[in-house]
């Protein structure tokens, strides 16, 4: 067959642990035309052993492809590249899917569409979002999105292949932290509409050997990224985005992942340092929201030490 209506992609690195049942998520789904396109980014583990025994008795359609290791965006990349579906959509290779994840998020029509998440913390699960509108403006989609008002992973989409590919939309190989949200945000732009359901059918398992957790101040990277995509905005005409950028999400950022630091225990002068280093505090006064939030920058701004310290009391009477 050479057309799909769907291809589901799956980087895979290492992954022998999970990458069973994720690929028995795929194979057992309901929606019945689609691809399933594996990546194997150099495992050195069992993982493409597993995945040329699963797949091989499977019925579903698919194509593996083994690579050099170059990176999780290197091989979506690839796969993007070798997909033959009208839309597409990423699993990554420790989550899983419930049976209905395709038929959910495919309609044929919109540009992009929207299913729900599900993260799992051990035996804990987290609740998920909940839209009171089954469609969505892709401008307001990104609104939120830098606004922070709703969570969003960029495996909640489906994408329309040939607005990917009509675009040359690819994910950035030289980052390590950040390249899936500055996809998503990157394609969006190009579009019109999200539909949404509220199903929740991606399972996202909270790793504590993924990248994220492993890459110590990269997480700071993410305020280059956005600054980045404030400039591709800015070349679409599209300045109101751009400060959004700068005044809400950019800030935001800088504010998280310090405490997310602070939360795990990193040393207060190294994440400072850091921060002076990246001029985040110069960044962070740019906040133009509400008023809750930016009476915390204010706070923060005036004595980071105080502020620490008074944090780090706050949390221990709650633990």
């Amino acid at each position: 067959m050479d057309n799909f209506d769907v291809s589901v992609i799956v980087p895979v690195y290492n992954g022998e642990e999970y990458i069973g049942a994720t690929l028995d998520s795929i194979i057992n789904q309901d929606f019945k035309n689609f691809e399933l396109i594996v990546i194997d980014d150099g495992s050195t583990d069992n993982s493409l052993e597993i995945i040329k025994d699963k797949l091989s008795k499977s019925t579903i359609e698919y194509k593996i492809i083994h690579q050099e290791n170059s990176g999780v965006s290197a091989a979506r990349n690839c796969g993007i590249s070798n997909a033959r579906g009208e839309y597409l959509v990423f699993v990554d290779a420790d989550d899983y899917v419930t049976g209905n994840h395709l038929s959910e998020l495919y309609n044929g029509e919109t540009d992009f569409s929207m299913v729900q998440f599900i993260k799992k913390d051990g035996e804990n699960l987290s609740k998920p979002h909940h839209f009171s509108a089954e469609f969505i403006s892709c401008d307001d989609f990104i609104k939120k999105e830098l606004n922070m008002e709703m969570p969003f992973n960029f495996w909640q989409l489906m994408y329309k292949a040939s607005l990917i590919n009509d675009n040359d939309v690819r994910f950035n190989p030289s980052l390590t932290y950040g390249e899936d949200i500055d996809f998503a945000l990157r394609a969006l732009s190009y579009g019109n509409t999200v539909a949404v359901s509220n199903e929740a059918t991606y399972y996202y398992i909270q790793n504590p050997n993924s990248a994220i957790n492993t890459s110590a101040f990269k997480r700071f990277e993410i305020v280059e990224i956005f600054e980045n995509l404030a400039e591709f905005y800015k070349k679409q005409g599209r300045d109101d985005l751009a400060r959004l950028i700068i005044t809400s999400r950019i800030p935001k950022a800088i504010f998280g992942n310090m405490n997310y630091f602070f939360y795990n225990d990193y040393d207060f002068n190294e994440v400072i340092a850091k921060m002076k280093e990246l001029d985040l505090l110069t960044k962070l006064s740019k906040y133009e929201g509400d008023g809750k939030f930016k009476s915390k920058i204010r706070l923060f701004l005036l004595s980071p030490k105080i502020y620490y310290k008074t944090w780090k009391k706050l949390k221990n009477s709650i633990d």
